[in-house]
């Protein structure tokens, strides 16, 4: 599909900029962000899109000095010098193109390893699904939802949130230490 779009003489900074209209990110996020940012929880954002269109997105819903703030872990891109563009990928032999557990997994290494909540949506969230202290599993709006169906044919607790306004609670009674992850998990 990239390859017609780019084939139609499509530009990168042309995409980008059509994208950054047209998508529309959850509501909830720019509240969950704010509150993450005053209580110096880093938000880090692991996908298998390409980081600058992402960026452009984000931009577009809390701000460029925000969303220039947030760590994006995600496919490039690379635009030659003819203009044609493609996807430089992190992991090109993942099947999406970045194996997303390769993303959080130096976090269990540390010394005091951070609580990992990790937000996902798909299948290209299953590597990384059952290395969060809290998965959180967006359900979509036909109700199919290929991650919750694997989290409970493999036994991966999770949690389902329709926004991020709704996660926002279950994210500070963990913070706060007024629910456990397990309480959470077992809700």
């Amino acid at each position: 599909m990239l390859e017609s779009v780019v084939a139609a003489g499509h530009s990168f900074e042309e995409c980008k900029e059509v994208l950054r209209k047209a998508i529309k990110l959850d509501p909830g996020f720019k509240e969950f962000y704010s509150w993450c940012k005053a209580n110096e929880i880093p938000v880090i954002i692991v996908s298998s899109g390409m980081a600058p269109l992402i960026r452009a997105v984000l931009s577009n819903l809390i701000g460029e000095e925000s969303a220039n703030e947030i760590e994006i872990i995600a496919n490039d891109v690379t635009v030659n010098p003819d203009g044609k563009w493609e996807i430089k990928y992190r992991h090109p032999s993942s099947g999406f193109g970045h194996d997303k557990s390769q993303a959080i997994l130096p976090y269990r290494d540390l010394p005091n390893p951070p609580t990992l909540f990790f937000f996902g949506d798909g299948v290209s969230d299953i590597s990384a699904a059952k290395h969060a202290d809290l998965l959180f599993v967006k359900v979509k709006g036909d109700g199919e939802n290929d991650l919750s169906s694997y989290c409970t044919r493999e036994g991966i607790k999770h949690v389902l949130f329709s926004d991020f306004s709704k996660a926002l609670p279950v994210v500070k009674s963990v913070v706060t230490g007024e629910k456990t992850l397990k309480e959470v998990l077992e809700h």
